[in-house]
Order: C-alpha cells, then structure tokens, then sequence
C-alpha cells in the first residue's frame, strides 16, 4: 500500500450531506441509485451510488451520508455525478454506507 502525506489528505474535501431523492438507475451498467444529496452551503449535488443489493429508494430519502466532493464531474451514463458518496465493502461485495453516528449539519468537513 503506498503511503501519503498530511498535505495528500487535506485535499481530500470529505463533507457530510442529506439523500434528498434516490431513483433507480435504469441507464447504469451495475444496479445502481442516483442520489440527489444536499450538502449544506456546498449545494446540491448528484451522484450515482451502486448500493441497489442492500437499500431501497424510499429508505435512503434523509439518510446522511459521507462523500468526497471535490473530485471533477464524472459522465455516468446519461447522468453527471458531482460528488462520489462513500461506503464499505462488505460480504458479497454489497456496499454499506457510511454515515455519521449522530446527524449533524450538511456540509460538515470529515476530517
């Protein structure tokens, strides 16, 4: 595993924010969500999120999340994804998302 530095981490912007929508994805290669999310004074971005095997849509609407919003828009599909939500990979290779442990404001830095 290569090593980074303080200075690598710091810009990684990592913020909280709030599933508004998720709808299913019909154009995605991989049984995928796109994720509305309200990150505070960021704004509202959208993202592609392949968590389809563990959640259902109307269980995500108000779930706070963790993403990294800095990355550039990425094309997926017919869909422009601005931030990349996080999650862990679990048994069967399904995706648990990560979230805070209390709810806290959108927007919150990760760090």
């Amino acid at each position: 595993m290569d090593t980074i530095t303080w200075k690598d981490f710091e810009k990684v912007d990592i913020r909280v924010g709030t599933i508004l929508t998720a709808d299913i994805f019909k154009e995605a290669r991989n049984p995928a969500y796109k994720l509305t999310i309200d990150f505070g004074d960021l704004g509202v971005r959208k993202s592609s999120a392949q968590i389809a095997e563990l959640y259902q849509p109307e269980d995500l609407i108000n779930q706070q999340i963790i993403a990294v919003v800095n990355f550039p828009p990425k094309q997926i599909a017919n869909l422009m994804s601005e931030c990349l939500v996080m999650g862990v990979y679990g048994n069967e290779k399904d995706v648990i998302l990560l979230n805070p442990e209390r709810k806290v404001a959108n927007g919150s830095k990760i760090g």
